[in-house]
């Protein structure tokens, strides 16, 4: 609620109008009948009282009223009156939730890494009194209270930390605008942290960085895989040298698996035929190919 309205809400309202509308029409009516003028004065005069008199509170607003500079009490929600002249009204204040955006610009974090931080704050006032009377302006407290708070949660973290735990940043400044604010009777009952922002260049070479990372992570992963491969290779070389006759029966399962496709051509050296006794393998081979085609 901005403060023109609620200066304009501190003066006339509608029903005062009507009052004073009502008493003025009255008070024409009887001095028309009397054939005299008091009843006129008198109405107006009512009327005018009435039309400085009467106030009206929204159910969400409480209003302080001052006699002669003194707290009389609280007003509100509904109709309401006081005395003109003596009693005079604070500013009316809103009780339902209310929500401040704060922003901290370039400032720096625990690691020295300037950032731009958007926030909301969400809190209400729960003791009008204490609010009208104790702060000047609380709105713009929460506000300035809210800006400070941020600046200072930003300096106690990494930029890694706000970026990734903006729920663990946002309830510790909910408690320090808390305790700040309670004895204003004012509680902030949450604050979000949308946005955290950091220069372009930095986010650039950030950037950089993170896939250089994963660039290692990559290579790491493939040289583990080669050692695997090597060490699996080293453990079937050792057991072939032990054992001839497996390493002769997996050259002619390759063999075989070479040859088993039709249209596949293979070179085999006659060495390797005579040594290791596969021209009956291939003739068989063969043969069962042409029963198939």
């Amino acid at each position: 609620m901005t403060k023109e309205f609620q200066m304009n809400k501190s003066g006339m309202n509608g029903a005062a109008v009507a009052l004073f509308v009502a008493a003025a029409a009255i008070g024409a009516v009887g001095a028309a009948a009397s054939g005299r003028p008091w009843p006129a004065i008198v109405g107006a005069a009512v009327g005018i009282y009435l039309l400085f008199a009467v106030k009206v509170a929204d159910p969400w607003e409480k209003v302080a009223v001052l006699r002669l500079g003194r707290y009389a009490g609280l007003r509100g929600p509904g109709l309401f009156f006081i005395v003109p002249v003596v009693d005079r009204l604070s500013r009316y204040v809103d009780q339902r939730i209310r929500v401040a955006s704060v922003t901290a610009e370039s400032t720096l974090t625990r690691d020295t890494v300037p950032v731009n931080v958007d926030a909301i704050v969400f809190w209400l006032v729960w003791n009008a009194e204490k609010s009208i009377l104790e702060v000047e302006d609380f709105v713009q407290a929460i506000t300035m209270s809210a800006q400070t708070g941020l600046r200072e949660s930003i300096g106690r973290h990494e930029l890694a930390q706000m970026i990734t735990e903006r729920e663990t940043l946002g309830r510790e400044l909910q408690r320090i605008l808390d305790e700040k604010t309670n004895p204003w009777g004012i509680t902030v009952q949450s604050v979000e942290i949308r946005d955290v922002r950091i220069p372009q260049a930095l986010e650039d070479a950030m950037s950089r960085q993170a896939q250089a990372e994963r660039e290692r992570q990559a290579r790491n992963i493939l040289g583990q895989a080669e050692t695997e491969i090597a060490d699996k290779f080293s453990q079937a070389a050792q057991t072939y040298q032990d054992n001839p006759v497996a390493l002769h029966l997996r050259a002619m399962n390759m063999l075989y698996e070479a040859i088993k496709e039709r249209g596949s051509m293979v070179i085999v050296p006659s060495s390797a035929v005579e040594t290791m006794g596969l021209g009956g393998m291939m003739g068989t081979a063969a043969l069962g190919g042409a029963k198939a085609g």
